[in-house]
C-alpha cells in the first residue's frame, strides 16, 4: 500500500467548552515521537502495541512539571481512520488544561490541522472515498435519527456501491459493444443489438431517475425545512412555538404583537427536522419597532421552505388574512386554524376555498388538541410515501444531484429513423462518453494514492 507522506497535525477533537474529558488527536508519521516527548508513563509510547490505551502525565519537556493526568490511546497506521498513525491524548474538560496540552503538542512539532483536515487524510489515503468524507459532515450536523441513518449509509458506502454497480453496468454494454464492432467473426461474443442495448440503456436511466426521485426528501433530511410560523398578531404563533419544541421559547400573552423579533428553534417533527422560525404578526403598524419586526417576517417568509399560515377561528376573516393567503400563493403551506375551544365566528368554507389544496388543521393549542395531526400533516406533505428505511440509499448533497443529472443520458436513445447500425454507434459514442466523463467517479471517487 502507497501512503503519501505529510506532516504530522494535531486539534482537539471535541467541542470547546468545559466537560468530563476533552481529547487532542494527532496524526501522521512522528505522532507517536512528539506524544512521547510529553507523556510519562511505565512504557515510552513507542514501546507499546497498537490499539491500546494507556495512563500517565503529560510533562512540560522544559520545566519537568506535570500538566495534566491523561489515557493516551496508540494506533498504528495502516489501521486507523486516516491511515497514519494516530494518537489520542485523553485530559480533563477544562478549557485551560486541553489547550496546554495541545500547546506543547504544536511546541514539539505537531502542526494545527485545518477543519476537516483528518477526513482529508483519510480521503487522500484511499481510506475512504469522496461521498463518505462528504457524510461525515452530515453525520456530525444530523438532527434526527432518520438523518444520522442517512449519513451512516453514505459512510458506510451505500451510495458509492450503488453508483459503482451503475458504472460498471455501463462498462459491460460498453464491452460488448466494442466487441460486436471490431471482432464480428467471434461467435461465442454476446450479440449487442439495437433493441438490447437501448433496453440496458434504459435500465441505467431508470435506476439513475429512482436515485434522484430521493433527492427532495434527502435534501429535507439533511438540511431541514425553514418553516416560517406566519399570521396576524394574536393568533398563537408563538404558542405553536412553545408547543411543538414542547418548551416556553417564545413570550405568550393576550397582548397583539407581543412577538417583535425573530426567533428560531430546531425541532423534531416525527423523523423530519424543521427549523422553526416564530414571526411578528404581519400587519400595517406605526409601531417603529413592531414594523421592524414585520419587514423581518416578510424576508423569512420569501426565504421559507414550509410555511404555517394560523387563523384564529373566534374571529371573521381579515383583509390582512386575506393578504397573507396571497403571500404564500405557490409555496408549500399548511392552514392552521387556532382557537377551537372558543367560539367559531370564521367560516371554514371560506377558508377551505382559499387553502385550495392544502392541509387544513384545527388545533386549540391551549388545550394541546390538534397538534398530532399538525405533526403528521407536516410529515405527509414532504414524505407522501414515508420516510424510507435506512437500507435504502438517498441522494442528498448538491453536487451529487447536479452530477447524477447531468449524466443521466437524456441524449443516449436515438431517434427512431436512425438506421440499426448507426444507431449502435451513436449510443456506443455516448456510452463511451458517460464513462470517460466519470459518469461516478465524481460523486465515488476513490483518490488514488500515487495520484
Amino acid at each position: 500500500m502507497i501512503k503519501l507522506d505529510y506532516d504530522t497535525i494535531a486539534a482537539i477533537s471535541t467541542p470547546p467548552g468545559e466537560g468530563a474529558i476533552s481529547i487532542i488527536r494527532l496524526s501522521g508519521s512522528e505522532a507517536i515521537k512528539i506524544a512521547d516527548r510529553i507523556y510519562r508513563g511505565k512504557k515510552p509510547l513507542a514501546e507499546v502495541g497498537s490499539h491500546t490505551i494507556h495512563y500517565g502525565k503529560i510533562i512540560d519537556p522544559e520545566t519537568g512539571q506535570v500538566v495534566e493526568e491523561v489515557m493516551v490511546s496508540v494506533m498504528g497506521g495502516p489501521k486507523t481512520f486516516t491511515r497514519e498513525d494516530v494518537v489520542e491524548i485523553n485530559c480533563h474538560g477544562g478549557l485551560m488544561s486541553v489547550n496546554r496540552v495541545l500547546q506543547l503538542v504544536l511546541d514539539q512539532g505537531a502542526r494545527l490541522a485545518e477543519p476537516g483536515e483528518f477526513t482529508k487524510r483519510a480521503f487522500l489515503n484511499g481510506r475512504i472515498d469522496l461521498s463518505q468524507a462528504e457524510a461525515v459532515m452530515d453525520l456530525i450536523r444530523a438532527k434526527t435519527d432518520r438523518a444520522m441513518n442517512v449519513a451512516m449509509g453514505q459512510m458506510e458506502g451505500r451510495l458509492s456501491h450503488l453508483v459503482r454497480d451503475l458504472r460498471q453496468d455501463l462498462l459491460e454494454v460498453l464491452a460488448a459493444v466494442e466487441v460486436n464492432i471490431d471482432y464480428p467473426e467471434y461467435d461465442d461474443a454476446e450479440v449487442m443489438t439495437n433493441r438490447l442495448l437501448i433496453e440496458k440503456a434504459e435500465n441505467v436511466k431508470t435506476r439513475i431517475e429512482q436515485l434522484l426521485s430521493t433527492a427532495k426528501q434527502g435534501k429535507i433530511l439533511r438540511e431541514g425545512l425553514s418553516t416560517a410560523i406566519i399570521g396576524r398578531p394574536n393568533v398563537g404563533k408563538s404558542s405553536l412555538m412553545n408547543s411543538l419544541v414542547h418548551e416556553n421559547k417564545a413570550i405568550v400573552t393576550e397582548i397583539p404583537g407581543t412577538t417583535r423579533d425573530v426567533i428560531e428553534e430546531y425541532v423534531n417533527i416525527r423523523g423530519v427536522p424543521l427549523k422553526l422560525v416564530d414571526t411578528a404578526g404581519i400587519r400595517d403598524t406605526e409601531d417603529i419597532v413592531e414594523k421592524i419586526g414585520v419587514e423581518r417576517s416578510r424576508k423569512v417568509l420569501k426565504a421559507a421552505d414550509l410555511v404555517l399560515l394560523l387563523l384564529n377561528y373566534n374571529e371573521e376573516l381579515t383583509p390582512e388574512d386575506r393578504e397573507l393567503f396571497h403571500l404564500i400563493e405557490g409555496m408549500n403551506a399548511i392552514i392552521i386554524v387556532n382557537k377551537s375551544d372558543l367560539d367559531h365566528r370564521l367560516s371554514i368554507k371560506e377558508v377551505e376555498k382559499l387553502a385550495a389544496d392544502r392541509p387544513l388543521i384545527t388545533t386549540s393549542l391551549v388545550k394541546d388538541n390538534g397538534v398530532d395531526e399538525l405533526e403528521q400533516a407536516i410529515s405527509s406533505l414532504f414524505f407522501e410515501q414515508g420516510i424510507k428505511t435506512s437500507e435504502e440509499a438517498y441522494v442528498s448533497n448538491a453536487r451529487h444531484i447536479a452530477l447524477l443529472k447531468k449524466k443521466k443520458l437524456k441524449r443516449l436513445l436515438p431517434m427512431p429513423s436512425i438506421l440499426p447500425k448507426a444507431a449502435c454507434l451513436l449510443i456506443w459514442r455516448r456510452l463511451t462518453s458517460a464513462e470517460r466523463g466519470k459518469f461516478s467517479v465524481r460523486l465515488s471517487v476513490t483518490r488514488s494514492p500515487t495520484a
